[in-house]
């Protein structure tokens, strides 16, 4: 098997461009790339799928065990020729300031895959040599089988870090990036635009690709990316005949598009249909017993969702009538009564759950958290816990009881708490983004209920 992990020597180190312009050059020398993301982002795996065509998977070592994490990666490489992990944040970066724990590294540790470090060059020569040596001490378990510097000059520049790196760390570095200004991805209050609103044309794409290929050995690196990962074990979904019988509705447009695509091949595995339908443009909602509202952008295009008073009303209704609606993040936005933007300009939602949601200038939540059930629910009895993350810039404001007590340990070893996720006996819409393979039987009670309606 053939897979890289590529990991920054820090945040921003032109690790989203280097990878996307890696699956792009691997794609057009004929390969089956296959691509993933260590952690929970949404967005950087729109961006792969955009460039290579095949859905990038998210590895997550905080929702999921090894066993399940090994698993899931090592199905996915069945069909694949190589694999490319894009790191998060920093390579030993992690849940807190433990670097074993939710990092790259301890990623790349887990699964057996060699990493490519990216460094930044830029004003820099032989003092890159310390950066990529005290990477190599910090953990020697990790892997480090090739550098590769971004934000190079010019050639006599690349020349003499590569001189330096070489003579110092014994680490091949295999070539760099030069500024790329022209490929400076578009941002916004939670990081990248996403791909489905900055669509470039192909022609870019194989730009980027000739790029990464004029000044990296990927032959190189190939040679570099052997890796024999343990095979793992996934635990078995729930099963029952008249599952096959279910239609699930999955919001998916501009507005809600963040998905880990093996949450929907669980529910699919389980017998469930999926019937994708737009909020912002269509009319009715598909004959169905369940709907799932993912997180997005509800605030970017909450004017038109407004405008869209069929969609709206269809949903309402679709939730009194009893279908087994669950909503995350935007989706909880998108239920409630109305959402307001940061001028204070209010448009009427759903109005399924009693709320506000009002956005902020800052993030009001960022990272992983578990919450517990003070109830049942649609996905959890009382007293069982999930795991997920949080990542939004609006608060819902809102009478309703609290379903879960959300919690995160902070770097000082204190615990946060807040309430969260709320809904009735067939609703449950929270801001935490869930990955069902934590725990597959938390798809029972949502399937069971989907099945009272048949």
């Amino acid at each position: 098997m053939k897979a890289i992990l590529v990991g920054g020597a820090q945040s921003g180190t032109g690790k989203t461009l280097l990878t996307l312009g890696l699956l792009r050059a691997l794609a057009l020398r004929g390969m089956r790339v296959q691509p993933f993301k260590c952690g929970p982002d949404y967005i950087d795996t729109g961006w792969h799928r955009a460039v290579s065509g095949i859905a990038s998977h998210n590895l997550d070592a905080y929702m999921l065990g090894p066993d399940t994490l090994s698993g899931l990666f090592t199905r996915h490489m069945r069909a694949a020729d190589v694999g490319v992990i894009e790191g998060v944040m920093g390579l030993y970066d992690g849940l807190g300031s433990d670097g074993g724990e939710c990092s790259s590294a301890s990623l790349a540790k887990q699964l057996g895959v060699p990493v490519v470090l990216i460094i930044d060059g830029k004003a820099v020569s032989t003092s890159a040599a310390a950066t990529v040596l005290g990477f190599q001490l910090f953990d020697p378990a990790v892997n480090i089988v090739a550098i590769i510097i971004n934000r190079v000059s010019s050639e006599n520049h690349f020349s003499l870090i590569k001189t330096a790196i070489t003579r110092y760390c014994d680490v091949p570095v295999l070539g760099y990036l030069p500024p790329l200004k022209d490929w400076e991805l578009p941002a916004r209050h939670l990081g990248l635009v996403p791909a489905r609103e900055n669509r470039r044309l192909e022609t870019q794409w194989d730009q980027l690709a000739a790029c990464v290929e004029q000044h990296i050995d990927i032959d190189r690196l190939l040679q570099l990316a052997d890796c024999l990962p343990m095979p793992g074990r996934l635990p078995a979904p729930p099963a029952a005949p008249r599952y096959h019988n279910l239609t699930l509705a999955l919001a998916e447009d501009e507005a809600f598009h963040f998905y880990y695509p093996d949450n929907l091949q669980l529910l699919r595995d389980v017998g469930v249909r999926i019937v994708p339908f737009s909020p912002l443009r269509d009319s009715e909602l598909p004959a169905c017993q369940m709907v799932y509202l993912g997180g997005g952008f509800p605030e970017i295009f909450a004017d038109r969702l407004a405008a869209n008073q069929a969609m709206r009303a269809a949903l309402l209704d679709a939730g009194r009538r009893g279908a087994a609606i669950y909503a995350e993040c935007g989706g909880l936005m998108y239920l409630g009564t109305s959402l307001e933007d940061r001028d204070g300009q209010s448009f009427p939602m759903v109005g399924l759950l009693r709320g506000v949601s009002r956005m902020s200038e800052g993030l009001k939540r960022f990272g992983y958290c578990e919450g517990l059930a003070l109830t049942d629910n649609l996905l959890t009895a009382r007293g069982e816990t999930l795991r997920g993350h949080e990542f939004h810039h609006s608060e819902f404001f809102t009478d309703e009881q609290p379903l879960f007590t959300l919690s995160k340990t902070t770097a000082g070893g204190g615990v946060k708490r807040w309430p969260g996720g709320y809904g009735a006996d067939n609703i449950l819409a929270s801001y935490l983004h869930v990955h069902f393979y934590q725990r597959p039987a938390l798809l029972r009670r949502w399937l069971d209920k989907g099945c009272a309606l048949l």
